[in-house]
């Protein structure tokens, strides 16, 4: 699975931004009611977005990570002018959920490799 993940990392991670930047722009009047709280949901994305790039190890994972950090308080800044509310509760959030993306995968990551061995 992990290996699956590598392989198709770029594309996962590509289409994870379009999802967040779609959802995230998207009248709220339009969006389907999801269980959670929005922080929640929040938190969940952007450690779903951090996660193939973080099992499949690119030599720039921090500059990357600093990259997603990024596009999320411009998401929080554009949001005002579409008629959302930007928070930086919200990046906050984000930024929580990147890191524990990456740290899910150095966990499986080595769980991975001591059942292989």
């Amino acid at each position: 699975m992990i290996t699956l993940i590598q392989k198709y990392c770029w594309h996962l991670t590509l289409m994870l931004l379009v999802s967040i930047a779609t959802l995230s722009l998207w009248p709220v009047t339009y969006l389907p009611n999801v269980p959670g709280t929005d922080k929640t949901h929040h938190f969940i994305a952007y450690a779903a977005l951090m996660l193939p790039t973080a099992l499949k190890r690119p030599k720039h994972t921090l500059a990357i990570a600093v990259g997603f950090i990024a596009f999320s308080g411009a998401i929080e800044l554009i949001q005002p002018f579409v008629n959302r509310y930007g928070e930086w509760l919200d990046m906050a959030a984000n930024t929580i959920g990147l890191f524990c993306g990456w740290l899910l995968a150095k966990v499986l990551m080595y769980f991975s490799q001591k059942n292989s061995q």
